[in-house]
């Protein structure tokens, strides 16, 4: 698996523990608000983590004014 920043960390912690309550879409601006980051840093590291993580799996699912994303257990 390829170096993962803090921050990619930080996003995946967040996508698991909502994966594990049940949640499996998600909105950049939704994950960027519970952490403190903005939609565009968020949007810009889910497919690299989609590449990165075996940790769960990362699809992007769908786009109307954003893109949703569709996060699944590895």
């Amino acid at each position: 698996m390829s170096e993962i920043t803090e921050d990619e960390r930080r996003i995946l912690s967040h996508l698991r523990e909502s994966v594990e309550r049940g949640e499996r879409y998600f909105r950049a601006k939704n994950i960027a608000s519970a952490l403190g980051l903005s939609a565009k840093q968020v949007g810009a590291r889910l497919p690299r983590l989609a590449e990165k993580t075996e940790e769960v799996d990362i699809e992007k699912w769908g786009r109307s004014r954003s893109t949703t994303w569709r996060v699944e257990p590895a």
